[in-house]
């Protein structure tokens, strides 16, 4: 398999290459050069099959060669050694917890797959790479973890100075080994522009960097494979299946409709939006206007101009009107969203946090255009990881899970930059 880039389709590398560059040297997305239907006897016997397997038809074009088979499968099962739970909140109204993982949050999966194949590329190397990533919350967690100790990688992690939650904070500046925290004086865009303009800087080429944000197809794809997960459990009910995913950079979103272009039969997708609403404004008007990111309770979507978006614009060719055919966005308050907070546990006692609570209401929305239909949302992190605004919006007292015990007495050590310049400087001296 290639990849294009989204800038020139005429630069074209391999799964390898696009994994270790991230980014393409003309500051483009990688794209798959192909995206070929899996075989209906695949849906037709999925729920018969474990999430590896699942997972292992649906990636294995992605890859090709590149990793072996029997490789690339022990990949997945160290990737997906987890639960993927599909929870009834109400009538015709599911969550899809992605929180089970290590680090409990969705991007453990991505993170761990990512990890793993760079691991196998530099199996045999003594070259040293840099992940160099951005984190709007969750991301830096999942990548610290996923990265800890693997051979041949140094990771250095770029967050927004008291816009992460303390939890969130403490899952990747409390790790060392071969993992670094930088603390940015700014917002979320502010960190993602320094890790772009890092890659396209000539003087650091020697450093080999790559990214584990959702710009890595590495670190995107696999998030296809929980709405394979879920539809082998909804498959029974024959219903339209409506998809709603709390959206900040758009790679869980643009991952399912992957999943849908190789054959899933889902029948729309949802972008639930917090006060950042670049793309329910495009989809009103038809111009494409990004704006500074503002801060809000869900935290993790905070993000002004999401790097996605311009992949899920390629699946439907910049044809607006196809596009929204299977595609809603909805934008939300912080006061909708604690309002749905509290509605959800008092009809059902379910907890959802922020992000998972902004997905819900895109959903339930959604749903009204349908007469028979069943959806998921995604529940993307644990509400321990807000338990600044669960506690008390629910009235609540959370149990600490032993995943996150064991970051809450470590010490937080991160380095403090500014500017471009501040992080060029760090990268050129470590």
């Amino acid at each position: 398999m290639n990849y294009y880039s989204l800038n020139n389709k005429d630069n074209k590398v391999s799964f390898q290459e696009a994994v270790i560059q991230g980014l393409a040297p003309d500051k483009g997305l990688y794209f798959p050069e192909t995206i070929s239907q899996l075989l209906p006897s695949f849906f037709d016997e999925i729920e018969n099959l474990s999430n590896e397997e699942i997972a292992f038809e649906a990636i294995k074009q992605f890859v090709g060669t590149e990793i072996p088979e029997l490789e690339l499968k022990q990949i997945l099962k160290e990737t997906l050694s987890f639960d993927f739970p599909l929870v009834k909140v109400e009538e015709n109204v599911f969550s899809l917890e992605l929180f089970h993982g290590p680090t409990m949050a969705f991007k453990d999966v991505g993170a761990r797959f990512m990890s793993r194949c760079l691991a196998y590329f530099n199996r045999d190397k003594d070259q040293k790479n840099t992940v160099l990533v951005a984190t709007s919350g969750d991301t830096g967690g999942a990548v610290a973890s996923g990265f800890l100790g693997v051979k041949g990688v140094e990771v250095i992690i770029l967050y927004p100075s008291g816009k992460v939650s303390d939890i969130q904070e403490r899952q990747l500046t409390t790790l060392g080994q071969n993992i670094t925290a930088l603390e940015v004086d700014g917002v979320f865009d502010d960190c993602q522009d320094m890790v772009k303009k890092a890659f396209l800087d000539d003087d650091l080429k020697y450093k080999n960097l790559t990214s584990a944000n959702s710009i890595n197809i590495a670190r995107w794809l696999p998030q296809m494979f929980y709405f394979f997960f879920a539809y082998k459990e909804l498959k029974k009910y024959n219903k339209d299946l409506i998809v709603s995913c709390p959206s900040g950079n758009f790679g869980n979103i643009c991952a399912g409709i992957i999943a849908k272009k190789l054959g899933l039969p889902l029948t729309h997708f949802v972008a639930s939006t917090n006060a950042n609403d670049t793309v329910p404004r495009f989809l009103e008007n038809g111009i494409y206007n990004s704006k500074p990111s503002v801060a809000t309770i869900s935290n993790a979507m905070d993000v002004g101009n999401p790097s996605n978006f311009v992949r899920i614009q390629e699946m439907y060719n910049n044809d607006l009107k196809e596009f929204q055919k299977d595609f809603s966005s909805y934008t939300y308050t912080d006061e909708e969203t604690k309002s749905a907070m509290k509605k959800i546990h008092t009809n059902s006692g379910y907890i959802a946090e922020p992000h998972g609570a902004v997905g819900y209401l895109g959903l339930k929305k959604e749903l009204l255009n349908y007469l028979n239909a069943v959806g998921f949302f995604l529940e993307t992190a644990h509400p321990i990881k807000f338990l600044d605004v669960v506690e008390p919006v629910l009235n609540v007292k959370l149990e600490i899970p032993k995943q996150i015990e064991s970051v809450l007495n470590k010490e937080k050590v991160s380095v403090k930059i500014k500017s471009y310049e501040d992080l060029k400087n760090f990268l050129q001296k470590n």
